[in-house]
């Protein structure tokens, strides 16, 4: 993690509320615990998920996490996520579960149109897939509702049916914090412990907690085209097109995910306390200005989110 930087715009930034939302994430992940007989927590090595991983610490002590860690591999993620995810598993004594894409497609579960389709929103079918085989009764994600309006309609406690679907107009109401847990057979509970968290508080939570990321996050220098107002990486999965000038910008990743569909953002933020900075100023979400998978169309993650998407 880089050295602390103190500005005179970071210094007069609160950072009190953190720990409501830290106290809140703490009790939603006990909750789960004592809830549910086999929870997991979605664990993809990306900023979301290791601030709850620091507040399942927290929850439990280093090494006494009462779920495993799931992770659904597209085949087609950042060596550096995939490898720092391992690392900070391993870090935690924590269980690491990683079911893939690929052996969906193996099984015939998962068919592309075309080899060069995304993979991204078949990750479904195979945590759907994950599911059945542990019989998983609560997935624990670290999706906020700052981040899409799909996942604003979310609430912390998401209830999916039998067939792993999420209907929004059957969310059971949350008052004074009193969650209804109760499932039929088949049907599971999508939990989402920092729902109430923007971005901003995240980074402002990684440079308060000295949290280590993947340095895909913090400003490198990267050859990429530009490409329907995004900034596409140029990799061996996302080539150049006809036409396409590659010239190097210095640029971060505000979210990681598969390489065909997440774009960096053009970024000089070495270190948490610039990119808390840097956040103050955007006036994109993260997804909005990274995600090539949500611009098909206004209902993309809605449409995903029905079929069992996280």
């Amino acid at each position: 993690m880089n050295a602390r930087v103190d500005t005179p715009v970071l210094s007069q930034l609160s950072n009190r509320h953190l720990d409501a939302l830290e106290e809140e994430t703490i009790f939603i992940l006990r909750e789960v615990a004592a809830a549910f007989e086999r929870p997991a927590l979605l664990f993809s090595g990306g900023k979301d998920s290791l601030v709850m991983l620091r507040c399942a610490e927290k929850a439990f002590g280093t090494g006494r996490i009462p779920y495993p860690l799931l992770m659904i591999d597209t085949g087609h993620n950042f060596p550096e996520v995939t490898d720092f995810r391992d690392l900070r598993a391993k870090e935690l004594g924590a269980e690491l579960i990683v079911r893939s894409v690929e052996d969906s497609m193996a099984r015939g579960t998962v068919r592309l149109a075309h080899p060069e389709e995304p993979r991204n929103a078949h990750q479904s079918v195979t945590l759907l897939e994950a599911i059945e085989e542990f019989r998983f009764d609560a997935l624990i994600g670290g999706a906020r509702r700052d981040e899409e309006k799909a996942r604003a309609k979310e609430r912390i406690f998401s209830h999916r049916d039998s067939f792993g679907q999420w209907q929004p107009k059957a969310q059971r109401p949350e008052l004074w914090t009193l969650f209804n847990t109760r499932i039929a057979p088949g049907e599971h509970f999508r939990v989402f412990p920092i729902s109430n968290w923007t971005e901003l508080d995240v980074w402002q939570y990684i440079e308060r907690e000295q949290i280590a990321l993947p340095s895909l996050y913090y400003s490198h220098p990267r050859h990429i085209v530009e490409r329907k107002g995004l900034l596409v990486p140029v990799t061996e999965l996302t080539p150049p097109k006809e036409g396409e000038q590659v010239v190097v910008r210095n640029v971060r990743f505000r979210t990681l995910g598969d390489i065909t569909c997440t774009c960096p953002v053009e970024s000089t933020a070495a270190t948490a306390a610039e990119i808390v900075i840097e956040t103050l100023a955007a006036e994109v979400s993260e997804r909005g200005a990274t995600r090539m998978d949500d611009k098909t169309s206004e209902a993309s993650m809605e449409k995903r989110k029905k079929d069992g998407y996280f």
